[in-house]
């Protein structure tokens, strides 16, 4: 059993360059590091122009809740405080948690 962390984020377009370069550099290999994940991918939604932004959708892959959970109570704190006060006012998220069934 395997579970998806999604991480959903609107960007504005005057950050949106730099924001990418930050995530792929920097904020995605920090949250690789932690060892909670096996795998991630990064999309971006297509048919957004009424946002105000650009959206996309990082998703990690985990073995377990409990992985998971370890990484919300451990990990996640500073690194959101860390993506949040680089990017203040400049994007909305929203997180969920699904299980992969196949």
């Amino acid at each position: 059993m395997a579970f998806l962390y999604g991480v959903t984020v609107n960007i504005n377009h005057d950050v949106h360059d730099e924001w990418i370069k930050w995530m792929k550099e920097q904020h995605i290999p920090d949250v690789m590091k932690t060892g909670m994940f096996t795998e991630y991918r990064m999309c971006r939604l297509i048919g957004d122009a009424e946002s105000g932004g650009v959206t996309y959708n990082i998703q990690y892959v985990c073995d377990s809740l409990q992985q998971y959970q370890q990484y919300q109570d451990v990990f996640a704190p500073a690194l959101q405080a860390e993506h949040t006060e680089k990017f203040t006012d400049k994007f909305v998220a929203f997180r969920t948690i699904l299980e992969i069934i196949e």
